[in-house]
């Protein structure tokens, strides 16, 4: 039995803890804040293997130059001249090819259906429910452009093997959503989706955490990893020393400063994203959607809720939040649904949260070559609690020695180098 110190507090940290004490370590997940209100609980809670396409994509750095200058746009980078965004930048410039779309797309739906698999599992833990379901997930478009961007979308769903997605005429899509009107030209169907209620998810993967004896160790931001030859063998946190024999780097936004302490440099930086929660509404949807040209997600969740969330800022995470964004949000809502006459809530009705997006749009799973027994997990973009599940169950392979349930060589840590 190993002691494992698990440094992050959200999905990715909290799914790691689980399965390493399932396997009998004794585990200790350390966070800089509270545990209840990270980037994890603000998402639109989808279970997702239709996302094989990564952020870095052909045309999103134009249309990021584009949107820079609009205070409502869904993608926005920061200007500045620190390293990290110049290093970062560079990288994901060079990224955005139609060569990483085809090279990253396996590895991505492998870690989603891996983790898609996972929460499946987890529906049968007694007392554990957080409104998983699986009612495919609308991606719903209304250009011409889009419409032939969408049918090479399901081709290539059908070669990767997601056979049960469809292309819905703009009927057949209303069909499925009586309740409200919706202008579009059509939608994809991706069956092959799940989405669930992230407050119950986090609040319960807690609760089991702490009945299985896993110590959870709130407001204490991690200040130096301890070295001793190739191995940490200390985390220092604010007032606290904890003895580590297996050191995972889970902590999301802020993963680039920590892995720095373990002398390794990832390429990374913070991505805020911000959602509104309606409750008890009079709008009502049956499906999950994605608005193609709006870039918003939207998730019924938990019988009497809907989520509308989005937008991409690439900016330091002192940046103060630009509550404007939630109008883009809204406006794009109302173009699609154009019954949906949400107004704009005050401030604190505002959710926002920093997802930690790496250069190319992969995820960072894997040993470093500076330390040992350091494990990194993070870098998973907009798809942190998609992925979740899966990548706790990678990492705690990784520290049994065990063969991994996938290739995990893409997700490489030192990639870049």
């Amino acid at each position: 039995m190993k002691h494992v110190v698990v440094l992050g507090g959200g999905i990715i940290g909290l799914s790691t803890a689980y399965y390493l004490q399932q396997s009998g370590h004794r585990v200790t997940v350390i966070d800089k804040d509270d545990f209840l209100n990270n980037c994890s609980y603000g998402n639109a809670g989808y279970v997702c293997p239709s996302h094989f396409v990564p952020l870095a994509s052909p045309g999103i750095v134009w249309k990021g130059f584009k949107w820079m200058f609009n205070s409502l746009s869904p993608f926005y980078v920061q200007p500045s001249l620190k390293t990290a965004l110049i290093d970062w930048g560079l990288k994901f410039v060079r990224s955005a090819t139609a060569e990483n779309v085809e090279r990253s797309a396996v590895p991505l739906r492998d870690i989603a259906i891996l983790s898609k698999a996972e929460y499946e599992s987890w529906t049968a833990i007694p007392g554990f429910e957080f409104g998983y379901e699986q009612k495919g997930l609308l991606e719903v478009f209304q250009t011409e452009n889009a419409e032939e961007h969408a049918r090479h979308l399901v081709e290539k769903a059908h070669r990767l093997g997601l056979t049960d997605t469809q292309l819905l005429t703009g009927q057949e899509l209303q069909e499925m959503e009586p309740q409200t009107k919706i202008i579009s030209r059509g939608a994809i169907l991706f069956n092959c989706d799940a989405h669930l209620y992230p407050q119950k998810l986090m609040h319960g993967l807690i609760h089991l955490l702490k009945a299985g004896g896993v110590n959870l160790v709130p407001d204490q931001p991690v200040q130096k990893l301890e070295k001793s030859g190739k191995k940490i063998t200390k985390v220092i946190t604010s007032d606290q020393v904890f003895d580590a024999d297996e050191v995972v780097i889970a902590t999301g936004a802020w993963s680039r400063e920590i892995a720095a302490m373990a002398d390794t440099k990832i390429s990374m930086m913070p991505g805020r994203g911000y959602s509104i929660m309606l409750e008890n509404s009079g709008y009502k949807l049956n499906h999950p959607a994605v608005l193609v040209e709006g870039r918003v997600a939207i998730t019924p969740m938990d019988g009497n809720k809907i989520r509308f969330g989005g937008t991409m800022e690439v900016v330091p995470t002192n940046t103060p939040p630009r509550y404007n964004r939630i109008t883009g949000i809204l406006n794009a809502v109302k173009r699609y649904y154009p019954e949906f006459d949400i107004a704009q809530p005050s401030a604190d009705q505002i959710w926002y949260g920093f997802r930690p997006c790496s250069a190319d749009g992969l995820p960072y799973i894997g040993r470093i070559k500076s330390c040992e027994n350091v494990v990194v997990a993070t870098g998973h973009s907009m798809l942190g609690l998609s992925l979740g599940a899966g990548t706790g169950k990678l990492v705690k392979e990784l520290i049994n020695g065990e063969k991994p349930s996938m290739d995990i060589t893409p997700f490489a840590v030192d990639r870049f180098e």
